[in-house]
């Protein structure tokens, strides 16, 4: 994989080589997670999904994303 112009970031304990100036939401999107569904935490503070497009993930960005599951 050529690493020009891509950023490191830990998702879920994985590393994963992203595009520069990737927004949480376009990750989210290529994830094709739904966003009312899940819970988005970046370097230990959890993000407010309604800023999402603005949130611009940075080299060594640690994001975890924990789905809601239904049970009883």
């Amino acid at each position: 994989m050529k690493k020009k112009n891509k950023i490191k970031i830990k998702l879920n304990g994985k590393i994963l080589f992203i595009a520069e100036k990737t927004t949480v939401h376009s990750l989210v999107n290529t994830l094709n997670l739904p966003l009312n569904k899940i819970a988005i935490e970046k370097n230990r503070k959890i993000l407010d999904k309604k800023n999402l497009k603005k949130i611009i993930l940075n080299n060594r960005d640690e994001i975890e994303i924990v789905h809601f599951i239904g049970g009883g």
